[in-house]
């Protein structure tokens, strides 16, 4: 079963340092681990559309407009880490803060990236993928090594390169519409 301890413990490995039997250890290597290991889980769940950290909410507008430039504004889910698309709208639409802006009616269905904090949901892959960058984040520090950053650069890329396109292949291949430019053509 996948944890946060063995997470940061497979980033430790991947560096060559000594592993902790929890975050909350009273070592360099805990300290270190607490410190970047939220930060990196987040970055790398918002890099990309994982199929395991994505969510759909409705959500209702604010009772406040937009000062310009919009009709409403929706709160974002507090989870919500990246929008990947606002559903039947052909509208503009913008996250500025923790509000998506746009000019649909109340409520506005949208996809999402969630933070999703229990790796045991995760792809494996996924899951290799943050251990390979919190080891990049944690390499210098524990380490003072520029050619174990060097490698746990290539690896971090390799990893994420492998993730990425395994976790694109669990889905249909998506349609697009044609317009009238593509049309004209023919």
């Amino acid at each position: 079963m996948a944890s946060e301890t063995s997470i940061c413990n497979s980033a430790l490995t991947r560096i060559g340092a000594a592993r902790i039997t929890s975050l909350t250890d009273d070592s360099k290597q805990a300290r270190a681990c607490t410190a970047s290991y939220a930060l990196m889980r987040d970055e790398v769940l918002r890099s990309h559309p994982w199929n395991s950290a994505i969510s759909r909410a409705s959500v209702a507008s604010l009772a406040d407009a937009p000062a310009f430039g919009y009709d409403n504004q929706f709160q974002l889910p507090g989870d919500c880490l990246r929008i990947l698309e606002v559903y039947d709208s052909r509208l503009p639409w913008v996250v500025e803060g923790r509000r998506l802006l746009c000019d649909e009616t109340s409520p506005v269905s949208i996809r999402y990236v969630r933070r999703e904090e229990d790796p045991n949901q995760w792809d494996p892959l996924l899951q290799s993928a943050v251990a390979s960058r919190l080891a990049l984040e944690l390499v210098e520090e524990l380490t003072q090594s520029s050619t174990k950053r060097k490698h746990a650069m290539d690896e971090y890329r390799q990893v994420m390169g492998q993730a990425r396109t395994a976790d694109g292949r669990e889905q249909s291949p998506m349609t697009f519409e044609e317009d009238e430019w593509v049309t004209v053509r023919l």
